[in-house]
């Protein structure tokens, strides 16, 4: 057994809290599947659970809460997301809601949207992470991706036991499946993704369930998405006069904002969405320097190409 597999008693969960306020990743057991859990609020943390996953995309993650007072912190509820709150919190069920006006988690893990996915588990091991930590976590299953959601901590120390600080050992995940993930954004529910909570008991509180579009497979899939108003321009070594300059690493040239002036990917993951809406809101037209495609880079990548369309 790995030594980083631990009994989530007292001194463990004070030894996990710090790790997550610290920046730090915890694989933690939830209802579901486990977790790979950081600080939502933290934007550097979050990449580090990208980087530590292998994740290609810079998809939206789920935030993981333990009150209803942290939840409408970050989400605005509608009677219909009140109600389904109500009756399935905590549970395996993940409302995809309004961000609110002062919303604290980071752009990374929403994707620059103006939505936010949320969840209250029901797992003790997992609320009581959360509130100790005081703080939502962003915690997506502790797997690499595209490879099985683990259901014990062994799985995930065996698949990422070098890239995590601590797990958390809760035992066998109960339901071994996802959360089922419901959108509140729009005229209809949506059914975003099926998972622990069946589509029948959701729709006895909100009627039938809509199908995503063909673009939505996920939140925060339509393409358009991430692009911003201005014109984007890619692998620029030299700006024009009339483009503001996002650089990366060190450069000749004078840049209105720099994802990492030490070239380093995390901190240009954690900063990319933020520094877009800010120069968004400048300028008219955006060159974007070369950022290396490898690791996080692939992602940053992934979104800038999709901006740019």
């Amino acid at each position: 057994m790995s030594e980083k597999i631990v009994s989530p008693n007292h001194l463990a969960m004070e030894k996990a809290a710090r790790a997550i306020r610290s920046g730090g990743l915890v694989a933690i057991p939830t209802e579901t599947v486990y977790g790979l859990a950081a600080d939502a609020t933290n934007g550097e943390a979050v990449a580090r659970i990208f980087a530590a996953k292998g994740r290609p995309n810079f998809n939206p993650l789920i935030s993981h809460v333990s009150s209803m007072e942290m939840a409408e912190s970050l989400a605005v509820f509608s009677p219909m997301a009140l109600e389904l709150a109500e009756r399935f919190w905590p549970g395996p069920l993940t409302l995809v809601l309004p961000k609110s006006k002062n919303c604290s988690v980071s752009d990374l893990a929403t994707a620059g949207l103006d939505s936010i996915a949320i969840r209250a588990p029901s797992d003790v091991t997992a609320r009581g992470l959360i509130e100790a930590t005081k703080c939502p976590l962003a915690a997506p299953s502790a797997n690499r991706s595209e490879q099985l959601s683990p259901t014990t901590a062994q799985h995930v120390a065996d698949e990422l036991g070098n890239k995590v600080d601590l797990i958390l050992d809760g035992g066998p995940c109960q339901s071994g499946v996802e959360s089922t993930v419901i959108s509140l954004i729009g005229d209809q529910p949506t059914l975003l993704r099926p998972g622990a909570l069946s589509r029948l008991e959701i729709e006895a509180s909100t009627g039938p369930l809509a199908a995503p579009s063909g673009e939505i497979v996920s939140p925060g899939m339509m393409r358009r998405h991430y692009a911003p108003n201005a014109k984007l321009r890619l692998n620029v070594t030299k700006p024009e006069s009339d483009e503001a300059y996002l650089g990366f690493g060190q450069t000749s040239f004078k840049v209105a904002a720099n994802l990492s002036n030490s070239g380093d990917l995390i901190e240009a993951a954690a900063n990319l969405f933020a520094m877009l809406r800010i120069l968004d809101l400048q300028y008219g037209k955006i060159a974007i320097a070369p950022i290396p495609n490898e690791g996080l880079g692939e992602a940053i990548n992934d979104r800038l190409n999709r901006a740019a369309v």
